[in-house]
């Protein structure tokens, strides 16, 4: 990755002929003009707005207020919502009216539409695009996942005014996504690396570019993709939109903010701090690797009872596949998804999971944000991940959409380091604090010998807990077996 984008030259935008563009088109609807500043700021702390820069527009109510096209309304009334979520109402006449805007919002929140709405108005107001020219809007995104499910989004509300879009990643075919480059599309949503590579190897440009997206920014720098980003951001013209959508605000975060946005405005979501999501119960059990197999069955057998989707976390792609097996070999429904495994199985695994026929899914920290699956139940961190902010994306997949949910987390000696910012967490949201957990964030030590995990128990065998049926060996679908995939021996449990 270090030699990524080697042969690629920054522009010189200074010696570059550059095409005048359109980006403000907000109007204030007159509703919003009315209220007073006192009933604005009402509003703002009721929805948890916060709001920093120079002439922030107000926040709108309804999606009427916004001012959105026709198309759009008729798009938007067709998927069902009432009402704008609080992102929406304070994002969409930011980035509406043009100006570069930073958004920190949780996951799950209605972000990925608050910044392809007034996309799809962008596009709309400039010309055509002609042969050979690059898309308009590009939204860069840190997994493929992430990037499949913006996809999602944009084709449901670009189908109207005949937007065209392409998801442009790796770990999957590059002709197709090089045809769809090449017919030409408005808006392309990429990871950094495989957008370098269609850029190194002439299969697109980006001299059209006038609306930029960073999605789940955080995530990227988290991932390493900064130098990634930089040379793509060196071929869009300065004077673009750019807007940053975040979860979190680090240091590393603001930097980026500063070099590429100019005379930004910010909207935050909730507070600053750390927080998790109040609708997720969160239970912390202070144990040992050795005993994380023992408890694993044992809150699958307390699940199993309520036929929900549980979403496992693990450290690696190995432990991964050996929960995974392991969990099969019991009769347990479990299938895996992480960065070694091919597009296409990874897919097929997400629909077996959303669509409740494999109800565990195993996934490493790929899967922990952008994965959009509605009725995830309980989230269980087998393994603890490398910071807090990862922990509170990860539980973050159980109780959206205003649902509840519970998380279990297994944390041992080797996490104690963590251990006073979980209790922060913990205690904001009025969750039981284990002693033990109490006490190593007084003492802030740690044994450092991992043995991944020991024996542990290995729960009841026999027959179907969710309804019997023998172990299976492939799994179909045009696959054949899998190591990681063994019969499932004892009888499905789901």
């Amino acid at each position: 990755m270090s030699n990524l984008g080697g042969t690629l030259r920054a522009v010189d935008w200074s010696t570059t002929r550059m095409e005048k563009f359109e980006k403000n088109f907000y109007i204030e609807d007159k509703k919003v003009s009315a209220r007073s500043d006192r009933e604005i700021e009402e509003f703002r702390r009721t929805k948890e707005i916060k709001v920093q820069g120079r002439n922030v527009p107000r926040p709108i109510s309804s999606f009427e207020e916004a001012g959105f096209p026709q198309y759009l309304m008729t798009s938007i009334r067709a998927q069902g919502f009432s009402s704008p979520t609080p992102i929406q109402c304070q994002a969409w006449p930011m980035a509406l009216s043009g100006r570069d805007v930073v958004a920190i919002a949780q996951t799950g929140s209605g972000k990925t539409i608050s910044f392809a709405l007034p996309a799809m108005l962008h596009i709309n107001a400039q010309p055509l695009l002609a042969p050979g020219d690059g898309p308009i809007a590009l939204i860069l995104a840190p997994t493929r996942e992430l990037a499949v499910q913006i996809q999602q989004e944009c084709t449901k509300f670009g189908s109207n005014s005949r937007i065209r879009n392409t998801a442009i990643y790796g770990g999957a075919p590059k002709g197709p996504q090089i045809r769809d480059l090449q017919r030409g599309v408005e808006i392309a949503i990429a990871t950094p690396g495989r957008l370098i590579d269609m850029l190194e190897s002439g299969k697109t440009n980006l001299k059209r570019i006038t609306y930029l997206v960073l999605d789940e920014a955080d995530r990227m720098l988290d991932m390493g993709f900064e130098p990634q980003i930089r040379k793509i951001v060196g071929q869009i013209r300065p004077d673009r939109q750019t807007l940053m959508f975040s979860a979190t605000w680090p240091k590393d975060v603001q930097k980026l903010a500063s070099d590429f946005l100019k005379d930004m405005i910010q909207v935050n979501i909730g507070s600053m701090d750390l927080t998790a999501n109040h609708n997720i119960q969160q239970i912390v059990e202070v144990c040992s690797d050795f005993e994380k197999r023992s408890k694993l069955i044992k809150h699958l057998d307390q699940i199993s009872a309520e036929n929900a989707k549980v979403l496992i976390f693990v450290g690696t792609k190995r432990i991964a596949d050996d929960i995974t097996k392991y969990l099969r070999t019991d009769g347990w429904p479990a299938l895996a998804i992480h960065g070694d495994k091919e597009q296409r199985e990874r897919d097929w695994v997400l629909g077996e999971f959303k669509a409740g026929r494999s109800p565990i899914l195993i996934a490493t920290d790929v899967a922990s944000r952008g994965l959009d699956v509605k009725d995830v139940g309980y989230v269980i961190n087998y393994d603890f991940p490398n910071n807090c902010e990862d922990y509170i994306h990860r539980i973050g997949r159980t109780g959206r959409a205003g649902l509840k949910g519970t998380s279990y987390t297994y944390f041992t000696t080797e996490n104690a380091k963590a251990a006073r910012e979980l209790i922060n967490i913990l205690r904001e949201a009025k969750a039981v604090i284990p002693p033990q957990l109490e006490e190593m964030a007084a003492f802030s030590g740690g044994g450092n010998n991992r043995s991944r995990y020991g024996g542990g128990g290995r729960g009841r065998g026999g027959g179907g807990r969710f309804g019997g049926g023998g172990g299976g060996g492939n799994h179909g679908n045009g696959y054949g077996g899998h190591d990681s995939y063994g019969g499932g021996r004892g009888g499905n449990r789901w």
